[in-house]
């Protein structure tokens, strides 16, 4: 595995991308968590990693804009959890979570893909075959039932 991209924070609060030498924003940043490239941030001064409070100022636009995924009830319940018993538990629960909802996301996104045949145009054809089948089917029973009904009944009539 490649090492981690890295960003330097400088106190002027601008991030240098190293390995593209230019200053970049949080929203590229967020391209980059977007797009599973790893990287660290970096205090430019003293080497500190600083990516956990960039990630949580990103979070924190992404809360302030549309609609939010933490309501304010979850977010006191987090709160609560720091200096708690529970506190080292919550984070590596909530990380198991994330993984685990990631991969159902992955799971049901492949049999998206499986069902429609990978484009919607090759999704929606191959159910409006299934559909003629179906009504093509249920029309003959249809018609085959009408049939032996008046053939029954013919026969009932020769008998009076």
């Amino acid at each position: 595995m490649s090492e981690p991209r890295v960003i330097k924070k400088y106190p002027n609060r601008r991030l240098y991308d190293t390995e593209i030498s230019t200053y970049i924003t949080l929203a590229e940043i967020k391209k980059l968590v977007m797009e599973q490239t790893p990287f660290v941030v970096q205090d430019a001064k003293t080497g500190e990693d600083l990516s956990r409070s960039i990630l949580l100022q990103i979070i924190l636009e992404q809360e302030e804009r549309g609609d939010p995924i933490f309501t304010s009830n979850a977010l006191e319940q987090l709160i609560r959890f720091y200096g708690g018993t529970l506190q080292g538990m919550v984070g590596g629960y909530m990380e198991k979570s994330f993984k685990l909802l990631t991969e159902q996301q992955d799971r049901i996104h492949g049999q998206m893909q499986t069902l429609m045949g990978n484009t919607p145009l090759s999704y929606m054809s191959n159910l409006a075959e299934q559909n003629f089948r179906l009504w093509k089917e249920m029309q003959d029973n249809f018609f085959r039932a009408a049939m032996l009904g008046i053939g029954n009944k013919s026969d009932t009539e020769k008998d009076d």
